[in-house]
């Protein structure tokens, strides 16, 4: 059956079975088919790059063939093995023939061979192939690897153990030498060296650790969708096929309490969060929900993860991910520079392929099998504290919209300094949300609280938690943050700004206290920016100016957007408050607020349905409370 815009056949919907999304599992097989084949036409002679048309990364032409290869191979694996070996494409036969042209003569300039895997700072993104390659054959060992002649497993060996033998980057890079000696071992083939990178991916993935579900992406405060797509997919994966009960019995009780939280992070549309980085790799944000059925790990009824991730799926086909020739594009709904990394080439956007994992439970698993049932964001309103993280979430049923308040995630390593050169629009914003994506760089930033000296705005960084918690209906975050300046002196001496969220239903109070302003110091806020959805933000305390700012290079989500905006003199230490919404209904926020008061350094809000919020800082204290009696 054809599909409108997605250049490849998908059966008809089953809407009996799946009342949200009409896919089933053969929805699934369709799209994965589809995906494999336009890919493989832009493959070498042998097989062993595939040079999908597009700008290259800056790892070069190479590298991104290798990706091709890898990454695809990776949707062929879960397609493969999910079917029992069933390969109508002859899919196996292609990756064979690519991985014994690739590996003859490795590092070697001409039509087939791969790239060597070095330390990540010379040559590093085939390291991050390399696990895919591994676990590709993980998945399809029964079917490939076990019919290769012993010369062209001995040359495969030899160039995945280069991931064994370098350095990968501080972060879940570790997981790929991982991957690598996992497959290495199961085939017979391990050692010391494949033992040692075990461990030591094991030893940091306990540092990353944070609880409750969530570990940083490395050192420092980074966290993103690679929660999902990488730090609970790889181990519990591998504890998966192979059958390690230990470490299934570590790594799975964590992954079923990320997703606890994490599966309220997708709107009713089925979009992911739009936040961190890598994010044209889509409906890869669904890995941790697959894996998590699969293998049991999950607190999800089998009908809200097919809901989960089939809406995914479902929502980047129907909104042009895919190009008329077949290709994932770099982008989020369809091209988008702005979303893209300096490492982002053709290929990466098949990371997408991790979806695919689903794959592996079989079509007579309760996956695939129960009836769909509605997703987190579709019942009542939720307003969720993820403090490990420093998050906070806030979802509303009319619309569907789901927000995702940042007082944690800030993607800056320990050893760096606060450079405002590195601002990142992925991590430094306030909020995200499915629905909107955050304004490039060189236009207005939304979301975004700035100290304004001489006519300089500052970015935001470091972030510091203060804490994060909720009640009945509501929830709060608090962080903290130094100024940094893009020009002029890069930091003020005693200037910093506290920031704290409350959310309620569909309302957002944002309260800011400066410290340390100088002379001549300006604040501006900033709110949601669209021009389809209704995004207001109004001024509770302490701001003299407001207007409305065009961003003309747009979001993910829209091509041209506005953004609210309150702006007012600081000097010294100062509070400001302020009520913000992002909603498809008009009723204006403003209505939800009868009286601010600020006494004795404490700021309160009084609902006018009778609901008081309290917000102090030295010591910070959040409170709510329904006429003057604390919430339950």
């Amino acid at each position: 059956m054809s599909t409108p815009g997605i250049p490849f056949a998908l059966p008809a919907e089953n809407r009996e079975l799946s009342p949200y999304t009409g896919y089933t599992r053969a929805h699934w097989e369709a799209a994965a088919d589809g995906l494999l084949e336009a890919a493989w036409r832009w493959a070498t002679p042998g097989g062993a790059l595939l040079d999908l048309p597009g700008r290259p990364s800056r790892s070069g032409v190479r590298s991104d063939g290798l990706e091709g290869y890898a990454r695809t191979f990776l949707a062929a694996g879960f397609r493969i093995a999910g079917a029992g070996g069933k390969d109508p494409q002859g899919l196996l036969e292609r990756y064979a023939s690519g991985l014994t042209a690739g590996t003859r003569t490795p590092g070697r300039d001409d039509t087939e061979s791969w790239p060597l895997v070095l330390d990540h700072q010379i040559q590093g993104q085939p390291m991050v192939e390399s696990a895919s390659v591994a676990l590709g054959l993980s998945l399809t060992r029964p079917w490939l690897w076990d019919r290769l002649d012993d010369s062209t497993q001995d040359r495969a060996e030899r160039w995945l153990r280069g991931a064994l033998t370098h350095i990968p980057a501080p972060n879940n890079w570790y997981l790929f030498p991982f991957t690598v000696a996992s497959f290495l071992e199961s085939a017979g083939r391990g050692d010391e060296v494949t033992a040692r990178a075990m461990d030591r991916a094991l030893e940091l993935m306990e540092t990353w650790y944070r609880g409750g579900g969530w570990y940083s992406d490395g050192d420092g405060q980074a966290y993103d969708h690679y929660n999902g797509w990488a730090l609970h997919l790889y181990p519990v994966l591998h504890a998966h096929l192979t059958g390690d009960t230990a470490l299934a019995a570590r790594f799975g009780p964590r992954l079923r309490e990320h997703l606890e939280g994490f599966s309220l992070l997708f709107g009713a549309d089925g979009a992911p969060i739009h936040f961190g980085r890598s994010l044209t790799y889509r409906f890869a944000a669904t890995a941790a929900v697959g894996a998590g059925a699969v293998t049991g790990n999950t607190p999800l009824s089998p009908g809200t993860s097919r809901r989960l991730i089939s809406g995914s799926l479902r929502y980047f086909l129907d909104r042009g991910a895919v190009t008329d020739q077949g290709l994932l594009s770099l982008g989020w709904h369809g091209p988008h520079p702005a979303t893209l990394q300096t490492y982002s080439g053709p290929a990466s956007p098949y990371w997408a392929s991790k979806a695919f994992v689903a794959l592996l439970a079989p079509d007579d698993a309760p996956l695939w099998t129960a009836t769909e049932e509605p997703s987190p964001s579709e019942g009542p309103d939720r307003v969720l504290a993820l403090p490990a993280p420093g998050l906070l979430v806030q979802s509303t049923a009319a619309d569907g919209i789901v927000r995702l308040h940042n007082h944690g995630s800030d993607h800056v390593r320990p050893h760096e300094g606060e450079s405002a050169a590195d601002n990142d629009p992925l991590y430094a914003r306030h909020a995200y949300s499915t629905h909107t994506g955050p304004t490039a760089p060189a236009n207005v930033a939304d979301n975004h609280v700035a100290v304004e000296i001489g006519g300089v705005g500052s970015v935001r960084r470091r972030i510091h938690p203060l804490g994060a918690g909720h009640g009945d209906g509501w929830g709060w975050a608090a962080s903290w943050h130094r100024p940094v300046f893009p020009s002029g002196p890069p930091m003020v001496p005693g200037l910093r700004v506290e920031s704290v969220t409350v959310a309620r239903g569909r309302h957002e109070l944002r309260v800011h206290r400066v410290v340390g302003a100088p002379p001549g110091a300006r604040l501006t806020l900033t709110g949601w920016a669209t021009d389809t959805l209704l995004s207001e933000l109004t001024g509770l305390y302490g701001w003299s100016e407001e207007d409305r700012v065009r961003a003309p290079e747009g979001t993910a989500y829209e091509p041209w957007v506005r953004v609210p905006r309150l702006s007012a003199d600081v000097r010294g230490t100062a509070v400001f408050a302020a009520l913000a919404s992002l909603t498809a209904t008009e009723t204006p926020p403003a209505s939800a607020v009868a009286e601010v008061d600020v006494s004795e350094g404490e700021l309160e809000v009084r609902w006018v349905d009778g609901w008081v919020t309290s917000v102090a800082f030295s010591p910070l204290s959040v409170r709510g409370e329904e006429r003057g009696r604390p919430a339950k």
